[in-house]
């Protein structure tokens, strides 16, 4: 399997790098498992400026990503799916994140940081951002309608796929999609 798709990951390299704009045929021919459920979009999305906070209590924006791309996660506390998850997403960041690409998590609705702290503590997960979007502004702005939604966006900030339902964020398939896209701009 691992060879599969590192042939395909070859080959998408090779006709994305000799093409002038991002053509996503090529990446979307690498989803596999869940990664199936992730459907890109014709045309790329403004993601919303609108403010969420970071774990001190301050407002921040998308914007603070810009020149990265973005694997954006709405989730929940009581959210069943968001557990099974999140050790996935966690898994990616420490696999691939950096300058290139960068894991978001955001709490949306009433998420406390006592629920948020021991949530991610039973799950062993700590290297995933503790964001909260308390009044759901911003995930109402971006169309979030259940949980967990994945959104990624691109180096501009613009939303070029997004997936509903919860997905194994670490898998080969997630892996060569996300490399591809950072290989599609370098």
């Amino acid at each position: 399997m691992r060879k599969l798709m590192s042939a395909l990951l070859y080959t998408a390299l090779a006709v994305v790098a000799n093409t002038a704009t991002a053509d996503t045929t090529m990446i979307e021919a690498l989803r596999e498992g869940d990664m199936r459920k992730l459907t890109f979009h014709e045309t790329a999305i403004a993601a919303p400026d609108v403010p969420f906070l970071a774990e001190d209590g301050r407002e921040m924006t998308l914007a603070a990503y810009q020149g990265q791309y973005v694997v954006l996660n709405f989730w929940a506390t009581w959210c069943a799916p968001c557990r099974l998850e999140m050790p996935h997403l966690a898994s990616l960041q420490e696999q691939m994140g950096g300058d290139d690409m960068q894991v978001v998590t955001i709490a949306t609705g009433r998420n406390p940081a006592p629920a948020i702290d021991r949530f991610l503590a039973e799950i062993e997960v700590d290297n995933l951002p503790k964001y909260t979007d308390p009044r759901q502004r911003l995930a109402r702005s971006m169309g979030v309608l259940g949980l967990p939604v994945t959104i990624l966006l691109d180096r501009q900030g613009k939303e070029i796929a997004r997936m509903q339902g919860e997905a194994d964020w670490s898998s080969d398939s997630a892996i060569a999609i996300v490399q591809a896209l950072i290989a599609n701009d370098s």
